[in-house]
């Protein structure tokens, strides 16, 4: 029942995410470019439940974006998914206690997201491949995010534990004699 719980606030924060990037985060702009805090919440999910959460979270709020600002269905829940899955395996392989380390995963998820985006998107409706604007576009949306995730780390971590006891909880049952 928990879980259940917890899979109804994941979407409703989803939810209060998209409408603070389409709304909120419109007036506080940098060179006009707004965080995509939805990669760090599907980052955050992978790394705090497992890889099926991350993947199944990812690619339903991929689709939902999709639906809801997207000329195209399925490629965000594509990207998205496999974010949650690289949370999921980076749990295993990055300690979750180091903000420093946060940081940088958030770095370069948005770094990788925003470059495969960006070459799926110029090879399917043609774009011309413009480095320089491409570059400064995601080293904003890279700082941007990465100072976002300073400012959130704390409950973030907080809220992540708790929801990692949940997740990951042992179910061996041990005797002891």
């Amino acid at each position: 029942m928990k879980k259940f719980g917890l899979v109804i606030g994941f979407i409703v924060i989803f939810l209060c995410i998209y409408i603070l990037q389409s709304n909120f985060f419109s007036w506080f702009t940098i060179a006009g470019i707004k965080p995509n805090l939805i990669v760090v919440f599907v980052l955050f999910i992978g790394l705090f439940t497992n890889k099926v959460y991350g993947l199944t979270f990812g690619v339903i709020f991929g689709l939902l974006l999709d639906i809801f600002i997207s000329k195209k269905i399925g490629l965000s829940a594509i990207m998205l998914g496999g974010l949650g899955l690289i949370g999921a395996i980076l749990d295993k392989n990055f300690s979750k206690d180091s903000k420093i380390t946060i940081i940088g995963m958030v770095a370069v998820t948005t770094f990788f997201y925003e470059l495969i985006n960006y070459i799926i998107n110029s090879m399917i409706f043609s774009y011309i491949w413009e480095p320089k604007e491409f570059l400064v576009k995601v080293i904003v949306e890279v700082i941007y995010n990465s100072i976002l995730t300073i400012i959130l780390y704390p409950l973030m971590q907080k809220v992540g534990f708790n929801i990692q006891d949940m997740f990951k909880q042992s179910k061996i049952l041990t005797r002891y004699y």
